[in-house]
């Protein structure tokens, strides 16, 4: 039960969080390219990759992984409207766009997280 209760901890905060800050970002450009969802995944990316340098090194133990890894960063990060808004785009004509995210999401996203890793390598090791 504890385990649950710290997943469902890490959520509620990192659901708020993803709206809030896809909100704001998202008001801060004028373009169809779903910045906000962007910035939230990559975002998580880096926490993800951070947590998970820190759990191998040592550093971060099962608990810090549920509460961080699995609560705050599943609920801040999300697949699904990652690929609603690609669907989205290329259904409105905007290909390019549609392209852009899949491509850019996945590069970037998969950098965080190997940068993240590699930043506590550094400071647990």
């Amino acid at each position: 039960m504890n385990d649950f209760l710290l997943v469902a901890a890490g959520g509620a905060v990192g659901a708020p969080l993803r709206y809030l800050t896809d909100r704001a970002v998202q008001a801060r450009h004028d373009t169809v390219f779903p910045w906000g969802t962007f910035t939230v995944n990559v975002i998580g990316s880096l926490v993800l990759g951070v947590l998970t340098g820190a759990a191998l090194s040592g550093a971060a133990g099962h608990t810090v992984q549920l509460l961080l890894g699995t609560g705050l960063c599943g609920a801040l990060t999300t697949f699904s409207t990652f690929s609603y808004e690609t669907r989205r785009l290329a259904e409105d004509g905007a290909r390019a766009y549609a392209v852009a995210n899949v491509i850019g999401s996945v590069v970037v996203g998969l950098g965080a997280a190997f940068a993240g890793s590699a930043l506590a390598g550094a400071l647990f090791t």
